[in-house]
């Protein structure tokens, strides 16, 4: 009778780590930052839309993002964890929202990277000349390099 509750043991604590296994191999994903979604996007009027009605409808961009003179630009970084390894920043995305001299919308333009790329993800526009690519390279440009403790003040 021993010899059947070591063998049941030996089986419970092999399904148990098989288990503990498969939960450790699963990435545990969280976002960071905010990106209005389309259809919020799709109610902004290009040449019509002002500063204000832009916060009204998507809100302001938050700590996350950035608010400088030419346009808001949100920004919203998806990190995985791995098992016991640190958190690492696999994607980043930058939506900026322009506005012209007289304060109305000019583009509305969504960014990513693809191969170390600045790549246009979806784009409304009155012209293509985005002045801030550089800006928005350096919004983009340290994914992967980023610590998610680092963003979250843990460390």
């Amino acid at each position: 009778m021993r010899h059947g509750s070591v063998a049941g043991r030996i089986r419970n604590a092999a399904i148990a780590l098989a288990a503990t296994g498969l939960i450790a191999c699963s990435p545990i994903v969280r976002n960071h930052g905010y990106i209005p979604v389309a259809e919020d996007l799709n109610r902004i009027v290009i040449g019509q839309d002002t500063r204000e009605s832009v916060a009204e409808i998507v809100g302001p961009p938050t700590a996350g993002g950035v608010l400088n003179g030419t346009g808001y630009y949100y920004v919203q970084s998806r990190f995985e964890t791995l098992g016991l390894f640190r958190p690492e920043e696999v994607s980043r995305e930058v939506l900026a929202i322009t506005f012209n001299a007289n304060g109305t919308v000019r583009n509305i333009e969504r960014f990513g990277l693809e191969r170390g790329r600045v790549v246009v993800l979806s784009r409304r526009v009155t012209d293509d000349n985005i002045a801030d690519v550089s800006f928005i390279g350096q919004l983009l440009g340290n994914v992967g390099r980023v610590n998610a403790a680092d963003l979250l003040g843990d460390g």
